[in-house]
């Protein structure tokens, strides 16, 4: 597929559902595995102020888009707003008095800040990128369904929910982006998005490591062999920064678009359930 826009059989529904984390108040929930769950804690932990951010970012442009994208805009905020508020529910079942949470909260807030004080076009821009990484951790998830492998189901569940949902708005502020410089040259445009590329990949994954790594060391880890352990996690094995680099790349593609590659197929199965999941509760009260 060749797509430059996003395709127009694509919607970006909100499913408003809840999950029981409570699980992960036991301490390692993916799976036992201390360092699994180090890093997605350290996802978790920036989801819920940079998804107010994309959230913000795209806002500040709604009044630029109609139609189709003026739709799915609707929808990638109301997506986000729920997002945000279910990471939030698992980042309060990590156990607060152990580990360094505060302390990365507050350096998590202090790069958004960062982010938001650049202007509503950087935020945005940021924000396409972001977007881009979380479509390709998704797609890894979908490919590689051992990725959560012995896991509280309803913890699973709610990783399996937010990746399809990632995967059906990722063209979303992209093609609001696209709307909003409508007036650049292309090569300005390639310009911006790709050097924004570079930087955001280098600050989120040495940012999301540092942070994994802090909550490694309340479980006895020294600060150096936590690194080593999640650098291993996130490059090696299971390889959750590495183990989609041809979509990474495409990104430096000029003439890119998040739909070049469609993986609807990949969460067919999984749209499904959650669909099915908010249909059944109106199904009942008809």
């Amino acid at each position: 597929m060749n797509a430059k826009a996003t395709p127009a059989d694509v919607t970006v529904p909100p499913r408003d559902i809840h999950f029981d984390v409570a699980s992960a108040r036991s301490g390692h929930w993916l799976g036992g595995d201390p360092v699994g769950t180090a890093v997605f804690n350290a996802l978790s932990l920036t989801f819920p102020d940079g998804e107010r951010m994309f959230m913000d970012a795209v806002r500040h442009y709604r009044d630029q888009v109609s139609g189709k994208l003026a739709d799915d805009v609707k929808g990638f905020l109301a997506q986000e707003a729920i997002h945000s508020r279910e990471h939030h529910s698992l980042n309060q079942c990590i156990d607060r008095d152990r580990y360094p949470v505060a302390e990365i909260e507050a350096g998590i807030k202090e790069r958004v800040a960062y982010g938001r004080a650049r202007g509503p076009m950087a935020m945005l821009i940021s924000t396409i990128a972001l977007e881009h990484f979380t479509a390709m951790m998704a797609e890894a998830h979908a490919r590689h369904r051992n990725l959560f492998e012995n896991t509280d189901p309803a913890i699973e569940r709610m990783w399996r929910w937010h990746a399809v949902e990632e995967t059906e708005h990722k063209a979303v502020a992209f093609d609001v982006f696209m709307q909003a410089t409508k007036d650049w040259s292309p090569l300005r445009r390639y310009l911006r998005r790709t050097i924004a590329m570079a930087l955001i990949t280098y600050f989120f994954t040495r940012n999301i490591t540092h942070y994994a790594a802090r909550l490694l060391e309340t479980d006895g880890y020294s600060y150096k062999d936590a690194l080593k352990a999640v650098k291993a996690y996130v490059w090696r094995t299971p390889g959750l920064f590495s183990r989609n680099l041809k979509t990474y790349f495409a990104w430096y593609r000029p003439g890119f678009h998040p739909w070049d590659q469609d993986d609807r197929a990949l969460v067919a199965g999984w749209k499904a359930e959650f669909d099915a999941d908010v249909a059944a509760p109106v199904a009942v009260t008809a």
